[in-house]
């Protein structure tokens, strides 16, 4: 299937408590860095029959903290196709984050209106296609 400039990939996840780094149980930014490249990976796979290498991150904008407990939706649009590289733009929004409680400490609530995390440029580059 050819690179297709509109195309998009979407995950969710969980993010444990093991994967707190601060206070608060605040996760660090790294975290969806990673999230990115299994977006851009699976974008490669589905558009170049690869997984790609990433060359490069530009505009990545921390907007509001991810914590251990939250559900992510993670999306990766393709932007640019050039002949071996690719430009996509990511964002990982909270979808649903801990509540808990000392009666219900596994409580959580979806929230009303998705809230922006993360959000980044990057460029990909996969292997030229073979004659």
């Amino acid at each position: 299937m050819p690179a297709t400039v509109g195309e998009r990939v979407v995950h969710r996840r969980y993010v444990p408590y093991s994967h707190a780094h601060y206070a608060g149980n605040l996760v660090d930014g790294a975290y969806s860095l990673g999230l990115f490249g299994d977006v851009a990976t699976e974008m490669c796979i589905r558009t170049d029959g690869d997984e790609g290498l990433f060359a490069s991150y530009s505009d990545v904008q921390f907007r509001a903290p991810v914590i251990a407990g939250d559900v992510l939706e993670i999306t990766c649009e393709l932007v640019k196709a050039g002949t071996r590289s690719r430009v996509m733009e990511f964002a990982v929004h909270v979808v649903a984050r801990g509540a808990a409680t000392e009666t219900a400490p596994g409580a959580a609530d979806m929230l009303d209106e998705p809230l922006l995390a993360t959000s980044a440029t990057g460029t990909v580059v996969v292997p030229a296609k073979s004659s």
